[in-house]
């Protein structure tokens, strides 16, 4: 089975699965196509952007397209309020308000629809964020895959809590909360039944509450990323680029389950480009370091932080690299196209 999307020889002429992995493609388009039609980027390209004249509001958008509609863990409906809520959790901001859009095709079972809809009411209330408007199109059958759905979050931040993914410098230790590819590998599992799912779950969480432990800290968390879409490895090198920094982890010390482990070998996949949905990596000062590690642990969506790296003097600038279980380095690149598609 492949389940990687080769890379073309005319990128440039259509638009490819790939330029919605969150990778190099993604990248390119939207330095190519997207940003110049909204006047170029101000700025890092973050999960959630500052409301012009509101320095403490924060908005984002996301859609949700996952195939299956359902999944151990979670499903379409609890993981656009998760996403949406962890995105703004990423510049330090306690969510407000949601709106909810669904694009919905013609055939789609009701029964479907009011069991998405019942988890993604059930999700913003043990959040605590109301769903305050939406929209909802129906589409006839074959122009969309079940169902979609669009949803936009605006948040608060936490006074002394102002993360940026260009805010990482040389010292910093980088914390991950907990381990990773459970999301990846529980969708592609369900979808392609190759029997994983049995074994594991979708890490679908709000994260807002273990970024609320951090606010203390205030200055000395410098940058915030939930490793969705690419990975770990899409995010690390984010930051490095927007950082001009050097960042370098180590293998032994990030936290793989044994299932993932096993179905990444079986597929051919590195387990640092695989999608989470439950887990966020800090970028810390030094001097910081275990009092972040104690306060992620404090709750259970951190128990298991561990600190996997720190940042170095950017030589070069952008640049991720691993020392592996056997003491080598190697460059952990920014994914190109993609490897799991429709996982979130």
């Amino acid at each position: 089975m492949s389940i990687e999307c080769p890379t073309p020889h005319n990128e440039d002429e259509v638009v490819l699965l790939g330029h919605g992995a969150g990778g190099r493609l993604t990248a390119e388009l939207l330095d190519r196509l997207v940003l110049p039609a909204f006047g170029g980027a101000a700025g890092p390209m973050e999960d959630a952007a500052l409301l012009p004249g509101y320095r403490e509001l924060v908005i984002s958008t996301d859609s949700f397209v996952v195939s299956p509609l359902f999944f151990p863990g979670g499903d379409i409906g609890s993981l656009a309020v998760h996403g949406t809520v962890n995105d703004l959790a990423m510049r330090g901001a306690w969510p407000l308000a949601l709106s909810v859009s669904l694009i919905v095709e013609e055939g789609l079972p009701l029964a479907e629809l009011r069991a998405v809809l019942e988890s993604l009411g059930k999700a913003a209330q043990d959040i605590g964020v109301p769903v305050v408007t939406g929209d909802t199109k129906v589409v006839g059958r074959g122009a969309a895959d079940r169902l979609f759905i669009n949803t936009t979050g605006v948040g608060q931040r936490h006074g002394p809590l102002h993360p940026s993914a260009a805010l990482a410098r040389p010292g910093d230790a980088v914390l991950l909360s907990g381990p990773i590819g459970l999301h990846g590998t529980t969708v592609l599992s369900t979808r392609e039944g190759l029997g994983f799912e049995s074994d594991i779950s979708s890490d679908s969480r709000p994260l807002h509450r273990l970024v609320g432990t951090l606010a203390p800290l205030g200055a000395a968390v410098h940058a915030l990323r939930d490793p969705t879409r690419g990975g770990l490895a899409a995010a690390l090198n984010e930051i490095a680029r927007d950082s001009s920094v050097t960042v370098e982890i180590e293998e032994s010390a990030i936290p793989v389950p044994a299932a993932v482990a096993s179905a990444c070998d079986l597929l051919g996949l590195d387990p640092l480009v695989v999608a989470n949905e439950g887990c966020m990596v800090a970028f810390v000062d030094a001097g910081a370091a275990e009092a972040a590690l104690a306060a992620m642990r404090s709750v259970p969506e951190g128990a298991q932080a561990v600190r996997i790296g720190e940042v170095r003097l950017p030589e070069p600038a952008g640049r991720v690299t691993v020392r592996t279980l056997v003491g080598a380095r190697r460059i952990v690149e920014m994914p190109l196209g993609e490897l799991l598609p429709r996982i979130c």
